[in-house]
């Protein structure tokens, strides 16, 4: 609060005190007052005004200074009103009242709002759970046509074989994208759901392997495992889906080669466990790899050949944040890409038995 500003806003009260005492002097001189009692009348008046602005500028300055300085230091500035006292005077308590009633009234339909979208998620990952029973089910089914179309012609076989092939891997296509779905839903509420425990990375890996493994086998890509016997502490379904998404990714940007590869690798030192996802894929521009991991980012390469949601990668860091590791990303333009997932050692986890 500027005193400047108080004094005026205090200008006309001031220019009144001070035309009043004009009009007092001059009764007072009219009626003949001695000047000794003209001059202390005069003294006792201006420092009673003064007084009162002082006592008046006081009150004000330190509600409104501690008022505009909480609101600054403060993320949610709607909470300003706990770190406040009430004001001892009018003008401030009413403010103050107003201030009570408007945030009580936003509380509340904060908690209506947040409770239609906790509906709405909730409803949204039971769908989802439900959307995946016919998936499951779709699968199974193009697999039994394959065994059932033996006893047919070879052509039609053949043929009817390849058709089951191209529904399989659109059906797979979209259970990632509702895996995507669900896993987005829940990266804003990751504490109700993982469970942090020592797990094994090739068991992790494995499980990923094995999901991805008829789209590598499709795409005629090699794969490479150095991993040994490293541990770490995560959740194993957040980090089977964050790989899921990187070797999707390397899936989709590979090379028309024949020696397309996804070398895994897992090294560690005295603080730390390094995961890296390497392969030979067409690479990242250089301008857009500092923008991969940003919501709905395609970059140069998701306009091109292979449809990108930019979801993938963004997920899969907003998770890595949660679980507090580290995800980092390098690449050449045709060359190579190589993510690292980085694991920090920390007993906090542990429990003594």
């Amino acid at each position: 609060m500027k005193v400047s500003k108080y004094l005026k806003d205090k200008k006309l009260s001031i220019i009144l005190f001070v035309a009043c005492f004009f009009i007092m002097s001059g009764m007072f001189f009219a009626f003949r007052i001695p000047k000794q009692l003209v001059a202390a009348t005069a003294i006792i008046y201006f420092l009673m005004g003064i007084c009162l602005i002082l006592i008046d500028l006081c009150r004000k300055k330190k509600f409104y200074d501690g008022l505009v300085d909480n609101t600054n230091a403060l993320d949610q500035k709607f909470l300003v009103l706990e770190t406040l006292e009430k004001p001892n005077f009018y003008e401030g308590e009413i403010l103050y009242e107003n201030m009570y009633e408007i945030n009580k009234s936003m509380v509340e339909r904060i908690g209506d709002y947040r409770e239609n979208i906790d509906d709405f998620k909730e409803y949204i990952e039971m769908w989802i759970h439900e959307v995946k029973i016919p998936i499951s089910s779709l699968v199974l089914m193009c697999h039994n046509d394959k065994k059932d179309n033996k006893g047919i012609l070879q052509e039609q076989s053949f043929a009817m074989n390849n058709m089951n092939e191209k529904y399989i891997k659109q059906i797979r296509r979209l259970d990632n994208y509702i895996d995507q779905v669900l896993y987005y839903m829940r990266s804003n509420c990751t504490e109700n759901d993982y469970l942090i425990k020592e797990t094994r990375l090739d068991k992790i890996v494995g499980n990923v392997l094995i999901k991805n493994k008829d789209d590598l086998l499709e795409n005629k890509i090699n794969i490479s495992v150095d991993i040994k016997a490293c541990k770490v502490m995560t959740d194993a379904k957040w980090i089977e889906f964050i790989l899921n998404q990187i070797i999707n990714n390397s899936i989709k940007y590979k090379r028309s080669q024949s020696d397309c590869m996804i070398k895994i690798q897992a090294k560690e030192d005295v603080g730390s466990v390094y995961l890296s996802i390497y392969d030979n894929g067409i690479g990242i521009p250089s301008k857009d790899v500092a923008s991969v991991f940003k919501k709905s980012f395609t970059g140069e390469n998701g306009r091109k050949g292979a449809k990108s949601t930019g979801m993938g990668l963004y997920i899969a860091k907003k998770l890595c944040m949660k679980l507090g590791h580290k995800i980092e990303i390098s690449s050449k333009e045709n060359q190579w890409t190589k993510v690292t997932i980085i694991f920090g050692k920390n007993d906090y986890y542990k429990f003594e038995k």
